[in-house]
Order: C-alpha cells, then sequence, then structure tokens
C-alpha cells in the first residue's frame, strides 16, 4: 500500500512509532477513497490542520464524508441511516457531543460494506440537497 502522506504536505494521519511516521491501513483506505471521489465536479479535498472537518471532503462546501476516530462517516438521508444501523453496520455519528446525529453514519471498521459505493450514495445526497436548496 502507497503512503498517502508521502504526497500531500502537511499531512498528520497515522501511527507514530519511534519518530516514524506509519499510517494505518483505514487510513490509507481513506485517502484511496479520496482520491477516488476528487474526480466529481464539486469536490474538493480535506483543507488538513486542525479541528473539527479537518480530513473532510466537501461537496459544495459541505461535508459529505470524513475519517473520524478511524470510522468513515458519512452524511447520508435519515432513513439509509436507519437501516444501516438496525443492519449493524455501524451507529449513528455524534461528534463526541452526545446526541446521535440523523443524517450521519459512522461506519463500523470489522463491517464488510465496499466504501466507495458508500461515499457516493453520501456525494448524491449532498448534491440532491444543493439541487434543492436545502440547507443540511
Amino acid at each position: 500500500m502507497r503512503s498517502p502522506c508521502a504526497t500531500r504536505p502537511g499531512c498528520r494521519i497515522g501511527l507514530t512509532l519511534g519518530g516514524v511516521r506509519h499510517e494505518t491501513e483505514a487510513e490509507v483506505r481513506y485517502q484511496d477513497l479520496v482520491d477516488d471521489l476528487l474526480g466529481q465536479p464539486g469536490v474538493t479535498p480535506p483543507q488538513g490542520g486542525s479541528g473539527f472537518g479537518r480530513g473532510a471532503v466537501r461537496f459544495q462546501k459541505k461535508i459529505f464524508v470524513m475519517f473520524v476516530r478511524r470510522r468513515l462517516v458519512l452524511k447520508l438521508p435519515a432513513d439509509r441511516v436507519d437501516e444501516l444501523v438496525a443492519a449493524d453496520e455501524g451507529v449513528r455519528f455524534d461528534a463526541n457531543k452526545g446526541t446521535p446525529m440523523r443524517e450521519w453514519f459512522s461506519l463500523d471498521p470489522e463491517s464488510g460494506l465496499a466504501w466507495l459505493p458508500l461515499a457516493r450514495e453520501a456525494l448524491e445526497f449532498a448534491q440532491a440537497a444543493q439541487a434543492g436548496g436545502k440547507s443540511r
């Protein structure tokens, strides 16, 4: 697997062991997902830096997929989140505030679901929200 930090200035993901940075398999997988999404119109890469959303992919400045606490997190329709939670594929994302968010899903790292199709669902949801003039 390639090292996502090798080509991204200021990249800080991974583990530090003996002063050397090592990316986890999930982090490399997320960077591959980001690379796959970047060719889509209106999609922008993670901005880096510090704070919430630093590793998030955006459509028209709105976050639709991110990597938080070693889990893929996606913004999806509430009924789709309900389905995924009921299927035990993950949980509602809560942003460490104690209140699960209806349209945000945190995929279980052990889930067998493919990341790219889920991310494309999230992008389609973001595109539909933008087209409908909804602010979510």
